[in-house]
């Protein structure tokens, strides 16, 4: 599993697995109904791309957007950052 720490890393987690499937860009936009400007620019990690967009492009080609360390998700509680309560959030 990538941990996606930027925009970028995110550009090229899509366009890696766009590749592995021998898709282009154009094929890409058109089953995820976005378009091939969005494609491109979401490759190279534009930080002003559109999430609700962003997602149905990782779901399209197959990538999952998991959020770690979150509270309550049983892996990584957040102890030790945040506040008293071990939350993480504070």
């Amino acid at each position: 599993m990538a941990i996606i720490t930027n925009t970028s890393d995110v550009g090229e987690a899509i366009k890696s697995a766009r590749k592995n499937q021998n898709m282009t860009q154009e094929q890409l936009a058109a089953v995820a109904g976005v378009g091939v400007r969005f494609v491109r620019e979401l490759e190279q990690g534009k930080e002003s791309c559109h999430i609700g967009k962003a997602i149905t492009v990782l779901s399209m080609i197959g990538l999952e957007l998991d959020l770690l360390g979150m509270p309550g998700d049983g892996r990584g509680s957040g102890a030790g950052r945040g506040n008293s309560d071990g939350s993480g959030w504070g």
